[in-house]
């Protein structure tokens, strides 16, 4: 079962990916792994879709978490089923703040390798702050997946568009049934 979870930052999709993949067995795989390097520095898109690429054909069967729209053609390709995380605005901003100000409090490096850690003047005074990524783009990523769903060149891909934790928790148990 290959398995792809998105939705805005902030909104639980990492940690609904992390769970599906421990409650189904299967790899779990971040794209921001792939993507970021020291100094917050992006991988070029050449670079990362090679990465994705290598990553994804590790196994047979994955969870995959992240967006990235520009690499749906690699990580849609095979895709069984999308998972959108899709929870009000209200819920994904004050997760996206409190996962800030965890992380800048912590200081835990966000990536293995990289040394990037947040920060609080990163999080909250800075023009690519994520909180203000969330801000921008919480209505045009649902803009955006709700014409992927409507769109005949999806048609073969399965969607589940989660809006709750009892959402959340039921395709959990479908997909453990189902194996």
């Amino acid at each position: 079962m290959k398995i792809n979870l998105i939705g805005t930052s902030g909104s639980g999709k990492t940690t609904l990916a992390r769970q599906l993949a421990a409650e189904l067995f299967l790899p779990y795989i971040e794209m921001d792994t792939l993507y970021w390097r020291p100094d917050w520095q992006g991988t070029p898109d050449d670079q990362f879709l090679i990465k994705l690429e290598t990553a994804l054909s590790t196994s047979p069967d994955w969870v995959l978490d992240g967006n990235y729209n520009r690499t749906r053609a690699v990580k849609w390709r095979e895709i069984d089923i999308i998972v959108w995380v899709d929870y009000g605005f209200a819920r994904t901003l004050w997760q996206a703040v409190s996962r800030a100000a965890r992380r800048a409090w912590s200081q835990q490096e966000l990536w293995p390798g990289t040394g990037n850690r947040e920060s609080f003047r990163r999080s909250f005074f800075n023009r690519e702050s994520v909180l203000l990524w969330t801000i921008k783009t919480w209505r045009s990523n649902r803009v955006r997946y709700i014409a992927d769903m409507e769109n005949p060149k999806y048609a073969h891909i399965r969607f589940v568009r989660i809006t709750s934790r009892q959402d959340a928790e039921k395709l959990i148990t479908e997909l453990k049934s189902s194996l």
